[in-house]
């Protein structure tokens, strides 16, 4: 008879911290081709090497035609990558998934669906009960900063407000993984920076894994644990920073803190580094 061994919870502790956490993406040797329309190869990424782990912050950075895009969309499996594989969870991207959420430029909201129809709509595509989905969607609706909004139609909302409803249907199904293309690019000011804060509050509850596409180096800072900054085309990773700053964080307190500047401005110069674009 095998007499089982009993193990304090002190040492199981102990061997949980030990052992590493597993990354939640892991993008091994990617490289992308495709055909231009004059049938010539357009290397658009060269092998890409990237772990991040579960919780994480991450944004890309880099010139206009670096791949940064295209990255994205290979990690939502909506690209197959001419060269390489991604995983999440350790498991094989083979398409697109519930666990991972995108949220582009573009709302793609539908337009005969009202504010609470969006966000309910993946719930009950993936057999939520409408009492359910209906909860659920109130619940998130309140925390973007829409309650009261629940039947205006799209065509009534301002920019900002369709944006908040993206966040929030892309919420709605729990993804781990939320892929952001640029989602505040086409906001005024004003309403990137609320959106901004608003995404890092609900970063702060969730505590969902990042990959975030961003033209501005300030944001990327600002929201990030760790800034990617990719090469011209094709695409390498040419450095990866560490964002050491406190959260959580308030622009106004950053906007005064020398490393916060320090920051913006050693990235700003890797990625104009005087070279034309191809």
């Amino acid at each position: 008879m095998k007499v089982a061994t009993l193990r304090s919870d002190a040492q199981t502790r102990l061997e949980a911290v030990r052992q590493p956490a597993q990354a939640m993406i892991e993008i091994d040797h990617v490289s992308q081709r495709f055909q231009t329309s004059g049938r010539q190869s357009h290397l658009a990424l060269s092998d890409i090497n990237l772990s991040i782990e579960d919780g994480a912050f991450v944004s890309i950075l880099g010139p206009s035609g670096c791949g940064k895009s295209t990255l994205l969309y290979i990690v939502g499996g909506f690209v197959k990558p001419t060269e390489g594989s991604v995983k999440v969870k350790g498991k094989a991207i083979t398409g697109p998934g519930p666990d991972r959420g995108p949220v582009f430029q573009e709302f793609a909201l539908f337009p005969w669906k009202n504010v609470l129809g969006n966000v309910m709509y993946g719930m009950l595509q993936q057999g939520m009960k409408k009492s359910e989905a209906e909860a659920r969607g109130r619940k998130l609706l309140e925390m973007v900063g829409l309650k009261g909004y629940e039947k205006f139609y799209p065509k009534e909302l301002s920019g900002g407000m369709k944006q908040r409803v993206a966040i929030a249907r892309t919420l709605a199904y729990d993804p781990s993984v939320l892929l952001m293309d640029e989602p505040f690019g086409a906001l005024d000011a004003h309403t990137r920076t609320r959106l901004q804060n608003d995404l890092l509050d609900i970063w702060d509850t969730q505590r969902k894994t990042v990959l975030f596409v961003t033209h501005s180096v300030e944001e990327a800072v600002y929201l990030s644990d760790k800034v990617i900054v990719m090469s011209r085309s094709p695409g390498t990773i040419k450095e990866i920073i560490d964002i050491d700053l406190q959260r959580p964080r308030k622009r106004a307190d950053l906007l005064l803190d020398a490393r916060f500047q320090k920051y913006i401005v050693d990235i700003e110069k890797m990625i104009d580094d005087g070279q034309e674009a191809h």
